[in-house]
C-alpha cells in the first residue's frame, strides 16, 4: 500500500480518524509502527503490559480469550479500519485477551505516548473509544456462548467430572443385573462420603448384601426378598455403616440407572419416558439377559421415587461416533440395515470417563488427542478415542465380542459355533452360557476368572494359567498396536478396571515391545504403583505417550451422566419454551482452504487469492481459483478454494472421494489437523504436498451468541438435529460453532445429503444436547 493510500485509508475508512485533520491523521501515522502479521500470529497477547493500540489495515483478525481447558471464545471479528488494545490502554491494566490474525494482515501499531498525546485529546475520539470500550466490557463480562458470567465454570473442576451440583441431595445409581445388583449413593455437595453396596443373589437359598464407605466394609447374609423391597434392604445394610450413611429415599433428588444395549437409537444418557422405557424394551433383542432386568429395576425404582428425574444410561452411546466402515461387519448389508446388526461396543461411560480424566491429568484440550483407553475387568474392551470421538473398540454387537476375558471368549471363528451345534449339538442357551460364563481365563486355565488366582497359578508353574494368562495380555496389546495403527499415533494409554488397576504384570506385558510407537512404561513405578487415588502416571519420564492407571467407579460414572442428562435435558426444554428458531440445513461440497505459502506455489509468487462470490458464513468467499488434488490412488480436478487465506491448508472431501484418491482422512472439525493424511495439490503454476491437512469434516451448527443462547448451547457442544423432508431424520453427533461473525446454519457433507434426499434450504431442529463437555 502506497503512503498516500495509507493517508486515504486512515481519512476514509478509521471512523477513530474521521474527526482529524488530515495533517493531524499523517503525524500519527508516521510516527506509528507498521507490522506484518501470517494467519494465526498473535498480535497481541493476554497477559502482556499495555504499549499500543492497533488499527488494522488488510486481513481479519479476533479478538478472543481461552478459557482453562484451551477452549477459545472469540469476542469480536475485526475488519479493514478497526481499532484494538483500547481497553488495556486506557486502564493500564495488562491485555485481557488475545488479538490473533486470522490471515495475512497489515496493522497500524499507535504507540501509547502518541496516542496519549494526539488521540485523548480529540473528545470526539475519547467519544468514540467509550463507545468501542462499552461493547468491548459487555462482551468480555458475558459468556457469549450462554449468557452466563465469564469464568463461571468451576476452575477446581474444568473438566467437569465432580458430582457437585446447585441441588442437595442424593443421586442414587443402579444397575440392576441378572444375579447381582450394584448401587452407589453420592451426596450432590461431593463431601466424600459415598455409599457402595452389592447385592449378590447367585444363591437362591440367600442374599449377600456387602456395603462400603471409605475403607469400612459391612457384610449382610439375608433370606432372598423380591425387588419392590430393594429399597428397604439398602436402608438396612447401610445403617450398618452409621446412620449418617443411611439411605434414605427421601433424600434422592436424581436416579440413574445402568441400561446394557441403547443400539442406534441412544447416543448419550437420556431422562426416562415411557417411550424411553419402549425403546429399551424394544433393543432387548440385543441383550436379552440383560435389558429386560434393567427395565424391570427402572420400573420399580420409578414406582417407588416417582417425583424424580430417572436417567437410562447406556453403554453403547459414548460409541455412536464410529464411522460405518468400523462398526459394520463383513456380512450382507441388508441385516445391518433391517436387523440393526453391527457392532454397538460397551463399557461407553468408562471410555468416556477415561478420555476426559486423561485430558485433566495431561492438561491438555480433549479436542487435541488420541487416547487408546483399556477397561479391563469381568468384561475387558479396548477403546480408540480421537479427539474425543470414539472411533473404534473391540467389542461387537454383545459385550461377548474383542479380547479374552475373565470368563467370556472373546472374538471367536464363527465357524466355530457352527461346528459346536453341528457336531456336539449344542443348544443356543447352551453356547450363550459357554462363550459368556465358561471361556477366557477361566476356560483355558481351568482354575479360575480371577486374575490374581491366575497370576498365582502361574507363578507356581501351572502350564494352562501362564498360557490363559499371555493370551489375555497378548489380545490387550495387539489391540492397542492396532488402535495406535488406526489413529496414527497417540498421546494416551490409559489402564482401568478392576484388572487394569490391580494387575502390575497385566500393564507391564501389554505395554512391552510399544517402545517403538512412543509408548515407554516406567516398571518400577507400575511395579510399586499399590493404592493411589484418582490417577497415576506409570511412564517412563522421557516417554513420548502419558501412561496412566485411572480409578473406575461404575456406579459414580452412572450419576455422573444422570446429573449431566439432567442438565442437558433442562436446557432442551427451556429452549423449546422460547420456539428456537429452525436452524438452515446447507450442503457442503469439497473445497480447499489454502495458506499464502501454497498459494505462491499453486498460482505464483505473491498471487492474491480472487474472490467470485460470498459464502453464507459472513467473510468467507468461494474464490475464481481451483486446484486439483492428487492422491496414491487417483485425482479430482477442478476443487474450489475458499478464502481468505488459511494459517494452514486444510482440504475437506467426502467418502466417496476419499475412495477416488485413496486416503482415508478422519472425521474431525475444521482446523483440527493432527495426525490427519497429507495430498498433493496442483495448480496452474505448479504443485504442493501437504503432509497433513485432508479431513472429512464433522456435522456442524453455525450459530451467533445470540443463537446460542436461544438454544441454550455452548461451544463445542455436541447435539441431535431432527431434519423434517419428505422423511423426518435425526442426524447425531453435530458439533456447535458459536462465532458473533457467524450465521445461523447446518452444515452436512455432499455425501450425507445425497444418501438422506437432504436439500440446500431444509430445515432443522435441535432434539437433543449428547454432550456439554
Amino acid at each position: 500500500m502506497s503512503e498516500i493510500d495509507l493517508k486515504r485509508f486512515f481519512l476514509e475508512q478509521v471512523r477513530l480518524f474521521e474527526h482529524f485533520p488530515a495533517d493531524k491523521v499523517e503525524e500519527i501515522v508516521s510516527q506509528g509502527q507498521l507490522a506484518t502479521y501470517e494467519g494465526n500470529e498473535a498480535i497481541l497477547e493476554t497477559g502482556d503490559d499495555s504499549k499500543y493500540i492497533g488499527v488494522l489495515i488488510t486481513g481479519h483478525a479476533e479478538i478472543s480469550v481461552t478459557d482453562n481447558i484451551g477452549t477459545r471464545s472469540v469476542l469480536s471479528q475485526l475488519a479493514p479500519g478497526d481499532v484494538f488494545g483500547v481497553m488495556s490502554i486506557l486502564t493500564g491494566d495488562k491485555l485481557a485477551a488475545d488479538v490473533i490474525a486470522g490471515n495475512r494482515c497489515y496493522v497500524l501499531l499507535i504507540p501509547q505516548a502518541i496516542f496519549n498525546s494526539h488521540i485523548l485529546t480529540n473528545p470526539r475520539a475519547v467519544a468514540y473509544l467509550s463507545r468501542l470500550l462499552l461493547d468491548r466490557m459487555r462482551s468480555m463480562s458475558l459468556d457469549i456462548v450462554a449468557g452466563q458470567p465469564a469464568g463461571a465454570a468451576k476452575s477446581d473442576d474444568p473438566y467437569a467430572l465432580s458430582l457437585i451440583n446447585g441441588t442437595p441431595g442424593k443421586v442414587l445409581a443402579l444397575n440392576v443385573g441378572i444375579s447381582q445388583i450394584h448401587f452407589g449413593v453420592y451426596d450432590t455437595k461431593d463431601l466424600g462420603s459415598d455409599v457402595h453396596g452389592i447385592i449378590d443373589n447367585s444363591d437362591p437359598a440367600v442374599s449377600c448384601v456387602t456395603v462400603n464407605v471409605g475403607t469400612q466394609t459391612k457384610t449382610q447374609v439375608r433370606e432372598p426378598f423380591a425387588l419392590t423391597e430393594l429399597f428397604r434392604v439398602m436402608s438396612e445394610a447401610t445403617r450398618l455403616l452409621g446412620d449418617v450413611f443411611a439411605f434414605h429415599p427421601e433424600d434422592v433428588v436424581a436416579v440413574g440407572h445402568r441400561v446394557v444395549h441403547g443400539g442406534s437409537k441412544f447416543s448419550s444418557a437420556v431422562v426416562i419416558s415411557p417411550n424411553v422405557i419402549a425403546d429399551i424394551e424394544a433393543l432387548s433383542i440385543f441383550a436379552p439377559l440383560h435389558n429386560p432386568v434393567n427395565v424391570e429395576g427402572i420400573r420399580m425404582a420409578m414406582q417407588q421415587l416417582p417425583g424424580v428425574p430417572h436417567v437410562a444410561v447406556f453403554d453403547t452411546a459414548f460409541h455412536q461416533t464410529l464411522p460405518p466402515y468400523a462398526y459394520l461387519y463383513g456380512l450382507p448389508y441388508d441385516l445391518y440395515k433391517q436387523e440393526g446388526i453391527r457392532r454397538y461396543g460397551f463399557h461407553g461411560t468408562s471410555h468416556r470417563y477415561v478420555s476426559l480424566k486423561s485430558a485433566e491429568v495431561v492438561k491438555r484440550p480433549l479436542g487435541e488427542l488420541e487416547i487408546i483407553s483399556c477397561h479391563l475387568g469381568i468384561g475387558a474392551s479396548v477403546c480408540a478415542i480421537d479427539h474425543g470421538r470414539s472411533v473404534d473398540t473391540s467389542m461387537g454387537m454383545t459385550p461377548a465380542d474383542g479380547l479374552i476375558m475373565p470368563s467370556r471368549s472373546g472374538s471367536i471363528d464363527p465357524a466355530v459355533m457352527i461346528h459346536l451345534m453341528e457336531h456336539h449339538h449344542m443348544s443356543p442357551e447352551e453356547l450363550s452360557r459357554l462363550i459368556n460364563t465358561g471361556s477366557g481365563l477361566k476356560g483355558i486355565s481351568g482354575i479360575s476368572s480371577n486374575i490374581h488366582d491366575i497370576e498365582t497359578a502361574a507363578s507356581n508353574g501351572h502350564h494352562r494359567a501362564l498360557l490363559a494368562h499371555k493370551a489375555f495380555c497378548y489380545q490387550v496389546r495387539k489391540n492397542i498396536g492396532a488402535y495406535v495403527a488406526a489413529m496414527g499415533g497417540i498421546d494416551v494409554l490409559a489402564f482401568t478396571g478392576e484388572v487394569g488397576e490391580s494387575s502390575a504384570t497385566v500393564r507391564s506385558l501389554a505395554c512391552q515391545g510399544l517402545g517403538y510407537m512412543g509408548i515407554k512404561l516406567d516398571e518400577e513405578k507400575n511395579r510399586n504403583l499399590g493404592n493411589f487415588g484418582s490417577h497415576a502416571v506409570i511412564s517412563a519420564d522421557d516417554s513420548p505417550v502419558t501412561i496412566l492407571v485411572i480409578n473406575n467407579d461404575d456406579e459414580r460414572l452412572v450419576a455422573w451422566e444422570t446429573l449431566r442428562s439432567i442438565e442437558r435435558n433442562q436446557l432442551l426444554l427451556e429452549a423449546r419454551a422460547e420456539e428456537a428458531p429452525a436452524i438452515p440445513i446447507e450442503i457442503s461440497a469439497h473445497h480447499v482452504h489454502l495458506c499464502q505459502a501454497d498459494v505462491d506455489k499453486l498460482f505464483g509468487e505473491g498471487h492474491q487469492l480472487t474472490p467470485e462470490h460470498e459464502l453464507s458464513q459472513p467473510g468467507q468467499f468461494a474464490c475464481a481459483e481451483k486446484v486439483h488434488l492428487v492422491g496414491p490412488k487417483g485425482r479430482i480436478a477442478n476443487v474450489r478454494v475458499l478464502g481468505p487465506t488459511r494459517k494452514e491448508t486444510q482440504v475437506e472431501i467426502a467418502m466417496t472421494e476419499q475412495f477416488k484418491v485413496g486416503i482415508q482422512p478422519p472425521i474431525r472439525e475444521s482446523g483440527d489437523l493432527t495426525n490427519t493424511p497429507g495430498i498433493t495439490l496442483e495448480g496452474p503454476a505448479g504443485s504442493t504436498v501437504i503432509e497433513r491437512g485432508v479431513i472429512c469434516a464433522q456435522r456442524h451448527i453455525h450459530m451467533t451468541p445470540e443463537d446460542a443462547r436461544r438454544f441454550r448451547v455452548r461451544d463445542k457442544y455436541v447435539v441431535r438435529v431432527r431434519v423434517e423432508g419428505e422423511r423426518e431424520l435425526i442426524f447425531g453427533d453435530v458439533v456447535v460453532r458459536v462465532n458473533p461473525a457467524y450465521r445461523l446454519a447446518m452444515h452436512i457433507d455432499t455425501d450425507e445429503g445425497n444418501a438422506a434426499n437432504i436439500r440446500t434450504g431444509m430445515q432443522g431442529y435441535i432434539e437433543e444436547i449428547q454432550s456439554r463437555v
